[in-house]
């Protein structure tokens, strides 16, 4: 269940936050490249002091205890929200009663 979770990650090339069970540690904001076997290839950034490093590291498929992923994020602050006017049509979702009813 988990590989086929994974491959489908993989195929949408969404970040994601993957958990290292033998190591204890989280890396966030993965992209999962490739699978081969039982070996996730995955590439992130890290930053560390005054330089952003890029990784790509394998790990067994064994040792991925979890696979998180940001579904949304809403801006904090003194932001107004975007309605539903201000949206393209295309993105629109639409109710059917109203859509229906012109009134």
């Amino acid at each position: 269940m988990l590989h086929r979770k994974i491959y489908q990650l993989c195929c949408d090339g969404r970040e994601v936050h993957i958990f290292l069970r033998d190591q204890q540690r989280w890396i966030e904001r993965a992209r999962i490249l490739d699978i081969e076997g039982d070996l996730v290839t995955l590439r992130y950034e890290t930053d560390e002091e005054d330089e952003i490093c890029s990784w790509e590291e394998m790990v067994r498929l064994e040792s991925i205890g979890a696979v998180t992923q940001k579904l949304a994020s809403v801006p904090r602050g003194n932001v107004e929200p975007q309605l539903t006017e201000d949206c393209p049509d295309a993105e629109r979702i639409h109710n059917r009663y109203t859509d229906s009813n012109p009134d």
